[in-house]
């Protein structure tokens, strides 16, 4: 799904309801490299072959994953935190973050020899708060959703002084992910559409800032995840709104509200918003896995997952931005195998068969001719519909594609197995 905004160039003032802040400008994001320099890597740009047939014009991957902490957020994280006066050093900053963000305040704050405390929630993965942890913060749990963590970050700021570190809605943090734009246009200098996660916006507004203040003609795409999609409705309405309950596994782009200062230049800024299903998600995670082999977040593989839906859509060169690649093991697990499904690398069927000895084994014969790897077996003798001799048997099968998915049906069926619904 798509939705079109206006596009401008050059820069402005945010005209925030609650902050009279100035939005950055080419400027600042300048600035925000030389002093990033050192500090965060230029990530590489990797070409995908096959991206590039889908698409019919060359595609690059901008691979924010293999950022030091893996993903973009040490780049704004580190320039807000350099930015304080002594006096706010002094007083430590404070961030709420389920993992990404979490991550790049607590290495930012070490670089610069800052106090830094993290709120996550309760049930954050494992790895995620040890990395945060193992980076130099002080991590507090608290909360089963990230906005009662965010709460509990804000009231640990009024109580101690501590700065309060904004995931995404600061000039300073926008400015510094702009330095992704400025790395994509010396590193593809033809680029032509660049896609980026869309979660509160700062990514995108600071890419969309730096590209378009150089190369107005590039065309910038935010992606959201379809069921945390709070831009629509915002850029619909002319303001922020919130999303109610938003659900997706991109946890790095679920975000229920557009920032107050990200919003308008979003919506000035960016050209098009598109959504992408889980399905997709997942598709395109397990697509950087096997063909880049590249460990994607499903955050940071949503600008794939655009491409893979409509891919003829972009003017290429099209560089999709991976945002991030901190993953939790067991949601990769799981992710993976939605992907394989989604993809017709799983069929799951029932058939008929004679309940003898045997039977089973001889069916399992017919599966092995076809090609297919048995996952799960599993017998059903009670069901009302089954004659006196009859079984059914369920089956959940490994398969290479949706073209073997019908040839080992066929194989069933020719060998007098009733697939049954």
């Amino acid at each position: 799904m798509t939705f079109g905004t206006s596009r401008s160039s050059g820069s402005f003032t945010s005209a925030s309801p609650y902050r009279s802040v100035p939005a950055p400008i080419l400027d600042d994001i300048r600035g925000a490299r030389k002093m990033l320099a050192g500090v965060a890597r230029t990530t590489a740009l990797e070409g995908s072959r096959h991206l590039t047939g889908l698409v019919g014009a060359p595609v690059l991957l901008k691979c924010e994953n293999l950022q030091r902490t893996g993903s973009f957020k040490l780049r704004g994280a580190y320039v807000r935190i350099a930015g304080l006066s002594p006096e706010e050093r002094a007083a430590g900053v404070v961030a709420a973050s389920a993992g990404n963000h979490a991550q790049g305040v607590a290495l930012a704050s070490t670089l610069l020899g800052v106090r830094s405390t993290v709120f996550m929630p309760v049930a954050a993965p494992l790895p995620k708060v040890a990395a945060t942890r193992e980076y130099g913060a002080e991590v507090r749990l608290h909360g089963q959703v990230v906005d009662e963590t965010l709460a509990a970050a804000q009231e640990y700021a009024r109580e101690t002084g501590a700065v309060f570190i904004h995931p995404f809605d600061h000039p300073d943090i926008i400015a510094g992910q702009g330095t992704v734009g400025l790395e994509i246009l010396e590193q593809c200098p033809e680029v032509r559409t660049i896609l980026v996660g869309l979660g509160g916006g700062g990514l995108a507004a600071g890419i969309a800032l730096a590209v378009k203040a150089v190369r107005p003609d590039v065309r910038v795409v935010g992606v959201q995840a379809a069921g945390a999609a709070a831009y629509p409705p915002s850029l619909r309405a002319g303001h922020p709104t919130s999303v109610h309950e938003p659900s997706t596994m991109a946890d790095g782009i679920k975000v229920g509200r557009p920032g107050e200062i990200t919003f308008p230049m979003i919506r000035d800024l960016v050209d098009e918003v598109r959504t992408v299903s889980e399905d997709e998600l997942a598709g395109a995670l397990l697509l950087c896995l096997e063909r880049a082999k590249l460990v994607v977040e499903p955050a940071g593989a949503s600008p794939v997952a655009a491409l893979l839906s409509t891919p003829r859509d972009f003017r290429g060169p099209v560089v999709a931005v991976l945002s991030g690649g901190n993953v939790d093991p067991l949601l990769m697990q799981r992710i993976l195998r939605h992907g394989m499904a989604a993809s017709g690398r799983y069929l799951g069927l029932r058939v008929r068969i004679t309940d003898r000895p045997g039977a089973l084994a001889t069916l399992l014969g017919v599966l092995s001719v076809a090609d297919a790897n048995v996952l799960d077996v599993s017998h059903v003798r009670t069901d009302p519909r089954l004659g006196l001799t009859e079984a059914d048997v369920e089956l959940h099968l490994e398969t290479k594609g949706p073209e073997h998915c019908r040839d080992v049906a066929t194989a069933l069926r020719e060998a007098g197995y009733p697939i049954l619904d």
